[in-house]
């Protein structure tokens, strides 16, 4: 992939413009990225739901799957957490244990208080825990 930069003083603001051959899934994932949105696709049975990060409270792996829980509810995905890592913001969504991955802006309280780990409250009351694993990146993600 080859990346130019032009410094323009009289631009009105940010604008990126990605030039392909074609329209691929690569294409539409770095839009979609660059755009602060998540290209993922959540599925209910046959039917797809278009996912951005806003939507993610958190995801997880359960019985060899991964699962994007949201405020409207589960959805499997065909990512794995590893491929999710990469393509959610990094300063938005963290991995807190080797099975999950959360969005730190649907954290709405912490427990500290537990010894070795982090309790983490979500949006909608769903509890996390902080493997000890990745107690301290936890902390400096937060500024604790």
């Amino acid at each position: 992939m080859d990346v130019k930069v032009n410094i323009d003083p009289a631009a009105g603001g940010l604008s990126v413009t990605i030039t392909a051959p074609a329209l691929t899934d690569e294409v539409r994932t770095l839009a979609a990225r660059l755009a602060g949105q998540a290209a993922l696709i959540g599925w209910d049975g046959d039917r797809a739901v278009p996912l951005t990060g806003a939507d993610i409270l958190r995801c997880y792996g359960e019985d060899k799957e991964v699962k994007v829980q949201t405020a409207g509810g589960v959805y499997d995905l065909r990512e794995r957490l590893y491929e999710l890592e990469g393509l959610l913001d990094r300063h938005t969504f963290v991995r807190i244990s080797r099975s999950e991955i959360v969005n730190l802006g649907k954290v709405t309280a912490l427990d500290l208080s537990l010894t070795g780990t982090i309790r983490m409250t979500l949006a909608g009351g769903t509890a996390c825990y902080v493997s000890r694993r990745y107690v301290k990146k936890i902390k400096e993600a937060l500024g604790l």
